[in-house]
């Protein structure tokens, strides 16, 4: 059984920085891409940034310059690094990442349960 558990949010003043983390537990023979979703409340979820296993980068356009994605293949970790942050950052942040686990042989992507990040005067 795989989990991802994310921390690292909270409260934040625009402008202001966090960073979150997620750890991947379990099993993994082999991890794909990783990556954050978000959601707001009454909003679809959104992709907001992926990192591939070679560690190509791929992000929101509302974000770009202003989030950071890196990851830990050894550890089967991923972080985003979110500078500048602004109201409409605000919201529920999920780790969603793709593994080959050692049990069953199965490729399929894992989700966290997220982590809420507000952003607010």
């Amino acid at each position: 059984q795989v989990q991802l558990v994310e921390s690292g949010g909270g409260l934040v003043q625009p402008g202001g920085s966090l960073r979150l983390s997620c750890a991947a537990s379990g099993s993994i023979s082999k991890a794909y891409t990783m990556g954050w979703y978000r959601q707001a409340p009454g909003k679809q979820r959104e992709l907001v940034a992926t990192i591939t296993s070679s560690s190509s980068t791929n992000y929101a356009d509302s974000v770009k310059g202003r989030f950071a994605i890196s990851r830990d293949n050894a550890k089967n970790t991923v972080d985003l690094q979110m500078n500048s942050l602004k109201p409409e950052d605000t919201g529920s942040y999920y780790c969603t990442a793709r593994f080959t686990t050692l049990l069953s042989s199965m490729t399929r992507n894992y989700w966290g349960k997220g982590t809420q990040v507000t952003v607010s005067s």
